[in-house]
């Protein structure tokens, strides 16, 4: 690895705002300017912020028309990343099955996303963001957990059908492995090329011969990207549906939602709480509870085990699709993905010593 490589890999996934700050606001006003052809007058943008998928975001307030959130791709994995978003956006609200749930989506003015100041125009949507909330106030984090599970249950429901889903494992779970893989030079070789063929053929064990609720999913609900408003976080909103599926593992949004909230709140990566859950062999039981009552726990231990590390798998992918930094980052890589990988195996490893024993057992 040269020296370059070493010092990207140590950087932040955020670039620093107060660097980035002076040429975010210039790119934010040629954009602003480039929309006024379309014969609105927009004030000046306000917030522009970097986000972890590269993308410029901020708003704009209309003469005459509502706010506006502006988002930028800085990468051509982010126009990627837009592109799909602003088709299940568009699918999602010519869905008549979803009936007035169809509100609680954003609405897309303009998919702009060619040329040389490419840009997503949507309505603003009341509220804010599910993790700024509950950051300043914890104490809520039940009632929005229980809110948000309802509130995506709803979709699942409506769009969805219990089915065997062998037939469908392979496409929840190859492409995600490969995105991994392709990413993180740590899965490709050593312990960690280990850790991927475990994996998989612990997920495809696991997998094959169950009915789930198969079903229009999100693929990154997390506390993130659902709009909360008022003093009781009543949720108003669901954003960012890039990673969405119309034929996905329903259960996946929920476990989503519960692991992450748990990340949140205790200030753990995500890779570490799915390390200790595979350790422990089980959830922890107030995740357990949540998912019960949404409907989402599956009813035995492998399948329950099998869920969370899909969960982490689609979240620690679409991150790394989304963003070349996270394959970059040693310190994101070191705390999400070899903790989980390195798990599996040596939980493997322990199963296939149990199994040896057994079989010497039986023989004598």
């Amino acid at each position: 690895m040269t020296l370059s490589a070493e010092l990207r890999g140590l950087l932040p996934l955020r670039p620093v705002g107060l660097l980035t700050r002076p040429a975010d606001v210039l790119t934010a006003r040629r954009l602003t300017a480039s929309l006024r052809v379309g014969g609105v007058a927009y004030g000046d943008p306000r917030g522009a912020r970097r986000t972890f998928s590269d993308l410029l975001v901020f708003r704009l307030d209309g003469d005459g028309v509502g706010p506006v959130v502006v988002k930028h791709p800085r990468s051509s994995r982010a126009v990627t990343s837009l592109t799909r978003e602003c088709d299940a956006v568009r699918c999602l609200l010519g869905d008549e099955r979803l009936g007035a749930w169809r509100r609680l989506l954003p609405v897309v003015d303009q998919c702009r996303l060619e040329g040389p100041l490419p840009l997503v125009v949507e309505r603003a949507l009341p509220g804010v963001e599910g993790d700024r909330l509950l950051r300043y106030r914890p104490a809520l984090a039940r009632r929005v957990a229980v809110s948000a599970l309802g509130t995506i249950g709803e979709v699942h429901q409506a769009t969805g059908r219990a089915e065997d889903v062998t037939g469908r494992v392979g496409d929840w779970v190859d492409p995600q492995l490969a995105a991994l893989t392709a990413e993180v030079g740590w899965c490709r070789r050593g312990r960690g090329a280990d850790g991927v063929t475990v994996l998989r053929h612990r997920l495809v064990r696991a997998l094959e011969g169950r009915r789930l609720l198969v079903a229009w999913t999100h693929g990154d609900f997390h506390p993130g990207n659902v709009l909360l408003t008022g003093p009781q976080g009543t949720l108003c909103g669901v954003i960012d549906w890039a990673g969405a599926l119309p034929d996905g593992p329903a259960a996946l949004d929920c476990h989503t939602f519960v692991l992450t909230l748990r990340h949140q709140l205790g200030g753990r990566q995500l890779g570490r709480i799915v390390a200790d859950t595979v350790r422990r062999g089980s959830l922890l039981p107030a995740d357990q509870r949540l998912l019960k009552e949404a409907g989402a726990l599956v009813a035995d231990a492998e399948g329950e085990i099998a869920m969370t590390l899909l969960t982490w798998l689609w979240h620690v992918a679409g991150n790394v699709t989304k963003s070349g930094r996270y394959g970059r980052s040693r310190r994101w890589i070191g705390e999400n993905v070899v903790p989980v990988l390195a798990e599996v195996a040596a939980d493997e490893t322990s199963a296939r010593g149990l199994r040896g024993r057994a079989v010497g057992a039986s023989g004598r």
